[in-house]
C-alpha cells in the first residue's frame, strides 16, 4: 500500500467519522412539544405583562427558557398562518390563502412534522387542524385527533387515528387528555392504529424521539357560519366559552386598554361606509366581559401545559424536549374600533406570543429582540434535528440566535392577505405590507388611496397615518422599494 493511498484512506476516514459526529443520534435530537394558540394576544401572557392574567405553567416556559419580544405572523389568518408555521413558506406559496375548505391542498403540504417523521421522529397531531373542514389524518402522523372543521367546545366529535368518536367534557381538556395519552404511548411503545407494531420481547422506553403538534381550539370564538358563508359578528362576540370551573374568574377585574382603543384616525379603508354596520368606535370594540372569558378559556391552557410539563418531568424527558408555545395570530380589544377581528396589517393582529424552553441550549431568562416569523419555526425544529432544511423554505432557521450567538439578522418582512367575504368589513381588504424594525407600509390591492405609512418608533400603536407627510417622502418611496423586493 503506497503512502499516498494510506492517506486517501485516513482522509476518507476522517470525513466519515466527521459526517457520523455530525448527524444527531435518535438519542441525542430533542423531543418537541409544539402547542399552537388560536388567536391568542401576544400581550394576555403574565410574562408579557398582563396585569391581572394567571398563567404559572405557561410563564415557566419563558422563565427557564426564552422570550420573544417580537415574533410575528405573515397571514393574520388561521389557516394561511397554519400552513406557514408548518412548512417555513408563505401563504401565496403554500396555496391555503383563506379560510375557505383547502382539503385537498393541505393534504399535499410538506410539513416539518412529516419530515421529522421521514427522518424517525414519532409524531402526532392533536387539535384543530383548520385548513379546511375535512377531520381525516394527514400524511406524516403516526397518532391523529382532530375535529371537522372548527369543532365544538362541549362534547366534541373527534377523529381519533381515523374513526370518529364522541368524547364528553370540554375541548382544551380533552385535547390534553389525548397528548397526555400520546406520550403514554410514546414511553411504552404502544401502538396507535397507524404506527408499527414495536418489535421485541419487553416493551421498554420508546427509543424514537417525538414530535407533538397541539393545536388548541382556545381562545378562538365558537362560531357558525351562516348558508351564504358569512359569520355573525355580534353573535361571535358572545360565543367565548371557559370551562365551567373557570366561569367566574376574574369577574372584579377590568381589562387594560391599549391608547389606540376607539374609533380609526385617518385610516380611509377602516373608514368606509359599510351597509348595516355602524361606524368603528369605541362602542364597535371588544367589551370587557369577551376579553375576560377569553382569559378565562387561556387557565384551561395554562393548566393543560402545567400536566404536559408535569408528564414530561415524571418521565425524565423534559429537559431533552423543545417546548414551543405561540399562537396563529393575535386579535383586536378595540383597537382602531376593531372586534372580534384579526386579518389587519395592525401590530395587535400580526405580533404573537412565542416563547421557547430547552436548556440544553436555551439560558433561562433570555430575551430574543430580532424580528421572527411563524415561517422561520419549520427550518429551526429540523435544524435542532439534524434533517435537511427543503429548497422551497422560505423562513430561516434562528438556532444562532438561540445558542446566543450574534449574526445577521432581517431587517424587514413582508406581510399580506387575501380579501375573503367571511367578515364585511375586512371584504375587498387585500394588501401586501412591509414591516421593518422601525417603519411599517400598507397597501391595500382594492381600495384605492387608502395606503398607510408609520413610524413605529414614534408612534407605536399606529395612530398617525403619515402616508400624505411630505417629511415621509424618501421613506415610503424606500419601503415600496423593498415591498417590490420582497414580492420577487
Amino acid at each position: 500500500m503506497t503512502p499516498a493511498f494510506t492517506l486517501l484512506l485516513l482522509t476518507f476516514a476522517a470525513l466519515a467519522l466527521s459526517t457520523f459526529a455530525q448527524s444527531p443520534s435518535p438519542q441525542s435530537r430533542p423531543n418537541i412539544l409544539f402547542i399552537l394558540m388560536d388567536d391568542h394576544r401576544f400581550d394576555d401572557l403574565a410574562c408579557a405583562g398582563h396585569p391581572f392574567v394567571k398563567t404559572p405553567h405557561i410563564d415557566r416556559i419563558a422563565r427557564e427558557g426564552a422570550l420573544f419580544k417580537n415574533a410575528f405572523v405573515t397571514t393574520p389568518l388561521c389557516s394561511p398562518s397554519r400552513s406557514t408555521f408548518l412548512t417555513g413558506q408563505y401563504a401565496h406559496r403554500t396555496g391555503i390563502t383563506d379560510n375557505t375548505a383547502r382539503d385537498k391542498r393541505s393534504h399535499e403540504l410538506v410539513t416539518f412534522p412529516r419530515l421529522l417523521h421521514d427522518a424517525g421522529y414519532e409524531t402526532a397531531f392533536i387539535g384543530k387542524w383548520h385548513m379546511g373542514t375535512d377531520d381525516t389524518p394527514r400524511p406524516g402522523f403516526d397518532f391523529w385527533v382532530s375535529v371537522k372543521g372548527q369543532g365544538e367546545y362541549f362534547n366534541p366529535a373527534l377523529n381519533v387515528n381515523g374513526k370518529t368518536q364522541t368524547i364528553q367534557g370540554y375541548v382544551t381538556d380533552i385535547f390534553t387528555d389525548q397528548a397526555l395519552e400520546f406520550l403514554k404511548r410514546h414511553q411504552t411503545s404502544e401502538s396507535a392504529p397507524t404506527q408499527r407494531e414495536p418489535s421485541g420481547s419487553a416493551a421498554g422506553p420508546n427509543p424514537k424521539p417525538f414530535c407533538l403538534f397541539l393545536a388548541h381550539k382556545a381562545v378562538h370564538p365558537d362560531l357558525k357560519q351562516n348558508p351564504d358563508g358569512s359569520l355573525d359578528q355580534a353573535a361571535a362576540a358572545k360565543n367565548f366559552f371557559p370551562a365551567e370551573r373557570h366561569r367566574h374568574l376574574y369577574a372584579d377585574q377590568t381589562p387594560p386598554r391599549r391608547p389606540n382603543y376607539g374609533p380609526p384616525t385617518n385610516k380611509p379603508a377602516l373608514e368606509r361606509k359599510i351597509d348595516n354596520l355602524p361606524p368603528l368606535s369605541r362602542e364597535t370594540g371588544t367589551d370587557d366581559e369577551t376579553i375576560r372569558n377569553r382569559l378565562r378559556m387561556l387557565a384551561a391552557v395554562d393548566e393543560g401545559v402545567g400536566r404536559l410539563v408535569a408528564a414530561l418531568e415524571a418521565s425524565n424527558q423534559l429537559d431533552n424536549t423543545l417546548v414551543v408555545f405561540t399562537s396563529d395570530e393575535g386579535y383586536f380589544y378595540g383597537e382602531h374600533g376593531l372586534s372580534v377581528e384579526r386579518r389587519l396589517a395592525y401590530e395587535e393582529s400580526i405580533r404573537i406570543p412565542l416563547l421557547i424552553r430547552y436548556p440544553k441550549l436555551i439560558k433561562p431568562g433570555t430575551t430574543i429582540d430580532p424580528m421572527i416569523l411563524n415561517l422561520d419555526i419549520a427550518p429551526t425544529l429540523l435544524d435542532l434535528a439534524g434533517v435537511k432544511i427543503p429548497e422551497a423554505t422560505q423562513g430561516r432557521s434562528f438556532l444562532p440566535l438561540l445558542q446566543g450567538k450574534q449574526v445577521p439578522w432581517r431587517d424587514a418582512f413582508l406581510i399580506e392577505y387575501y380579501t375573503d367575504k367571511v367578515f364585511a368589513r375586512a371584504h375587498k381588504m387585500g394588501y401586501k405590507a412591509v414591516r421593518t424594525n422601525r417603519w411599517k407600509y400598507i397597501h391595500y390591492l382594492e381600495i384605492p388611496n387608502a395606503d398607510e405609512l408609520y413610524d413605529l418608533q414614534t408612534d407605536p400603536y399606529e395612530m398617525n397615518n403619515r402616508i400624505n407627510d411630505a417629511t415621509s417622502t424618501s421613506t415610503l418611496d424606500h419601503l415600496k422599494a423593498e415591498l417590490a423586493t420582497l414580492l420577487k
